[in-house]
C-alpha cells in the first residue's frame, strides 16, 4: 500500500517530466500571444484580454473536472449536457415564484451542483461497477441529460434572474471577470487534491496500473466513482457560471463543450491513457484554445476556418501526446 500511495508517478509533482509537459505548452502559447500580437493591434488590449479570461472561464472549469476523469483513463462525453441540465434546474429555482432573490440563488446554485454530481455519480457507477468503457456510458448520459432538460423546460428558455445574480457575471477584481478568478480557485483546488493528498496519487495510480492500486488494498471503484463525481459537480458550477455570464438557462446550452474540455486537458498534456498530466497544465490548455479562437476572430476569419484550424490543433495535440508519453518515459 505504502508503494503505490507514494511512488512518484509522473505528474504528481513538478519533476522533470511534468515540467516538461508544461513548459512546452506554455511556450507554444507565449508563441500564440507573440503572433496575434504581431498580427493585429486589438490583440493586446485591455478589453480583448478581459474578454478572453471572460471566455475561456467556462472551458476552465469544465476542463479541471475532466482532468480528474481521464487521468484514470476514463473520458466523460456529457458535461456539455450536463451543464445544460443543470442550468435549467438552477433556472426553474431562481426563477420559481415566492422565493426572495437571496434563497433563490443559494438554492439555484445548490441544485445546480447537485444535478451534475447526480449525473456523475451515475456515469461513474455504471461504468466502474460493469466495467463498461466510460466514452460509451456518458454517450448515454449525454443524451439522457440533454432530453431531460428539454423536457422539464417544454424545450423553452428560462431568464429574468434577480438583478444581483445578473450582476454577479458582469463583475470584476483589479480588472479580472470574477467568473475566471472562480476558476482558477478550482484549478487551485484541485491541484492541491492531485498534488497533496493520497486520494489524487491514488487516482494517478489508478490510470497507470489499476490492478496494482486494488491488490494494495485500495477500493478503486469508490475513487472511479469519485473522479467523475467531481467532473460532474464542475459541470454544475459551470451552469452557474453560464447563467451569470449570459442571464440565460436554455436546454440548448452546452452543445460542444466537452470537445473543448477534452482538448484543454489533452493540449495541456494529460494523457488519454491515463495516470499522467496537472492541472496547471490543463489550465494552459484552455488558455490556448482561448487565445487561439479570439486571435483567429481578430483576424477576421471565417467561422468555418476558425472551426478546421481548431480541430487541426486537437489532432496535432493528440498526435503529441503519443510521442510525449515515449519521450517522457525515456
Amino acid at each position: 500500500m505504502t508503494d503505490i500511495v507514494h511512488q512518484n508517478f509522473s505528474g504528481v509533482s513538478m519533476n522533470g517530466k511534468a515540467f516538461l509537459r508544461q513548459s512546452g505548452i506554455g511556450i507554444a502559447l507565449l508563441l500564440l500571444i507573440a503572433v496575434f500580437s504581431l498580427s493585429t493591434e486589438h490583440f493586446l488590449t485591455t478589453s480583448n484580454l478581459t474578454n478572453i479570461l471572460t471566455q475561456i472561464t467556462i472551458n476552465v472549469i469544465l476542463a479541471v473536472g475532466m482532468t480528474f476523469v481521464i487521468l484514470i483513463g476514463g473520458i466523460d462525453l456529457s458535461v456539455g449536457s450536463v451543464l445544460a441540465f443543470s442550468a435549467v434546474i438552477a433556472g426553474l429555482i431562481i426563477t420559481a415564484p415566492g422565493l426572495e432573490p437571496g434563497p433563490a440563488i443559494v438554492l439555484a446554485v445548490i441544485g445546480a451542483i447537485g444535478a451534475g454530481v447526480v449525473c456523475g455519480v451515475l456515469n461513474g457507477v455504471v461504468s466502474a461497477w460493469w466495467k463498461i468503457p466510460s466514452f460509451i456510458v456518458t454517450l448515454g448520459t449525454l443524451n439522457i441529460a440533454r432530453g431531460g432538460a428539454l423536457q422539464v423546460t417544454n424545450a423553452g428558455t428560462i431568464y429574468s434572474f434577480p438583478p444581483a445574480f445578473n450582476a454577479f457575471g458582469s463583475m470584476s477584481l483589479g480588472g479580472i471577470p470574477l467568473l475566471f478568478l472562480i476558476a482558477l480557485i478550482l484549478v487551485a483546488l484541485g491541484w492541491i487534491i492531485l498534488n497533496r493528498t493520497i486520494f489524487g496519487r491514488i487516482l494517478y495510480g489508478i490510470g497507470n496500473n489499476e490492478e496494482a492500486v486494488r491488490l494494495a488494498g485500495h477500493n478503486v471503484f469508490a475513487y472511479k466513482v469519485a473522479a467523475f463525481t467531481i467532473c460532474g459537480a464542475t459541470a454544475g458550477v459551470a451552469a452557474i457560471a453560464y447563467m451569470a455570464r449570459l442571464n440565460v438557462a436554455s436546454p440548448i446550452i452546452g452543445s460542444g463543450f466537452e470537445l473543448n474540455a477534452i482538448a484543454a486537458v489533452v493540449i495541456g498534456g494529460t494523457s488519454l491513457n491515463g495516470g499522467r498530466g496537472t492541472i496547471i497544465g490543463t489550465l494552459l490548455g484552455a488558455c490556448v484554445i482561448g487565445v487561439l479562437a479570439n486571435g483567429l476572430i481578430l483576424l477576421g476569419l471565417t467561422d468555418f476556418i476558425r472551426q478546421m484550424i481548431t480541430g487541426a490543433v486537437i489532432i496535432f495535440a493528440v498526435v503529441l501526446d503519443r510521442y510525449r508519453d515515449r519521450l517522457t518515459a525515456k
